[in-house]
């Protein structure tokens, strides 16, 4: 037999797993064992929901009795610091097993009872938004103790970017991670990527293509969430692969209130078969916008960018040109003009880059803006794969960042230039007068 069929061992092995409780098991306390010894790791998870920095222990199974229940949290997270201690209780779900909000509140009354910290939850659930968390708990069971969440997505982006992008500190400690990262990539781990519009995700874009939608049918909130959600999970693997932290935009209403941004989503829904979000990269041009047309059947994906503040406004158009020179030429850019009302010039560009005036129907008027969109086809299936709606979504981004946003750059103005003057000077031996040069005056003509 050839050395090539053999199999490498690992540190965490993915051989021997029988069933949903030992694949539950063996993730968690795969993760908890290199929380408790990556200490840049443990540092980017534990920092974020309230841990102090300090000596990490963590267990799993611990035992509890709650009134006559016998009850075994998944996990415990233990950080101290000289006397201070914060403890967090861990509840995990692998697959498609969904975390159940009566037994998350039972650990949340084991936590208030022992004075512990927190209850911290893992599951494949992708809450829309960072800091939401995806069950539906009793707000009064929340006063002592907090509760946060993280999926596997998340967990599994998290761990790449310290270990590729960041760095870990110690070399073997970096192998250790490598090797947590090699089993939740693994199919048989139970850490999965969002792979599921939901079942109202077909009836739904069939009654957009009929009109018969409206803000009452049950499956709308349902696709209204999974898009959100669609939204995180999208950031993350964009943040995973640029090693940043790429964030879903939430105006400051809809971060205090989220039922704002949901209603504002079924609304739009309902109404124009459209489904809207945007993500923030750091350090580029502004948010990149997503807009879903479920009656076109179409994505697009679009960044604004402001126009230079100097020069004629073929001058901007060139300069806008000269970022987009790899674009690809059916990119539609839009311009708008200062005190403009409804949208502007717009043209493909590959008709901008024969005749830049195109965009341009008032040479008197400044051009304030551009905005470079990209659209590509929607896949209609639930699911993942060729002609699928996720997939779509993913690479209609990734596509859009590559080829376009990460090339592009703010307008900056050039520093001010000092004033030519004359070498020498001649001295006049007269008193001074009226005539005596000024700032304001020319260089002086013999």
């Amino acid at each position: 037999m050839s050395e090539e069929s053999w199999n490498q061992a690992r540190l965490i092995p993915t051989s021997g797993i029988s069933g949903a409780e030992e694949q539950e098991r063996r993730a968690t306390s795969a993760l908890l064992a290199v929380v408790g010894v990556v200490k840049d790791f443990s540092r980017h998870l534990l920092a974020p929901v309230g841990a102090p920095t300090g000596a990490v222990s963590t267990y799993i199974e611990v035992p509890f009795s709650l009134g006559k229940k016998r009850l075994y949290p998944d996990g415990l997270i233990r950080v101290q610091r000289g006397s201070k201690v914060w403890t967090a209780l861990v509840e995990v779900k692998t697959g498609r097993n969904e975390l159940q909000a009566e037994q998350l509140e039972a650990y949340l009354d084991i936590a208030k009872e022992q004075g512990y910290d927190a209850l911290i939850t893992i599951s494949n659930e992708i809450p829309v938004a960072r800091g939401e968390h995806p069950t539906r708990l009793d707000k009064r069971k929340l006063r002592k103790v907090a509760v946060h969440h993280w999926s596997w997505t998340y967990l599994l982006a998290s761990a790449v970017v310290q270990k590729e992008h960041r760095g870990v500190s110690d070399p073997e400690q970096a192998w250790i991670l490598g090797e947590l990262i090699r089993y939740l990539e693994h199919p048989k781990s139970g850490a999965m990527e969002l792979d599921d519009m939901g079942s109202g995700w077909v009836p739904v874009r069939q009654a957009v293509h009929a009109g018969t939608l409206r803000p009452t049918d049950e499956c709308a909130p349902e696709v209204v969430s999974r898009f959100d959600a669609l939204l995180r999970y999208t950031s993350l693997k964009l943040g995973r692969q640029l090693g940043t932290d790429v964030t879903v935009v939430r105006t400051r209403k809809e971060a205090g209130d989220p039922t704002l941004r949901a209603q504002a989503l079924l609304n739009s829904l309902t109404g124009k078969g459209l489904l809207f979000g945007a993500i923030k990269i750091p350090d580029t041009v502004g948010p990149m916008h997503i807009s879903v047309d479920l009656r076109a059947s179409r994505i697009t994906c679009y960044v604004d960018i402001d126009a230079p503040k100097q020069g004629r406004p073929t001058t901007r158009v060139n300069w806008l040109l000269r970022q987009l020179k790899n674009a690809p030429p059916d990119l539609r850019v839009e311009a708008s003009v200062m005190n403009g009302r409804g949208p502007g010039a717009a043209e493909l560009l590959s008709a901008i880059r024969d005749e830049p005036s195109l965009l341009v129907t008032d040479p008197k008027k400044e051009l304030k803006s551009f905005r470079v969109a990209f659209t590509a086809p929607m896949g209609a299936k639930r699911g993942r794969g060729k002609g699928a709606f996720i997939d779509s979504v993913v690479d209609s981004v990734d596509s859009f960042y590559g080829d376009v946003v990460q090339h592009m750059k703010t307008w900056s103005a050039s520093p001010p230039r000092l004033r030519a003057t004359d070498d020498e000077e001649v001295a006049d031996p007269r008193p001074a007068s009226s005539t005596a040069l000024s700032s304001q005056d020319g260089p002086e003509t013999a």
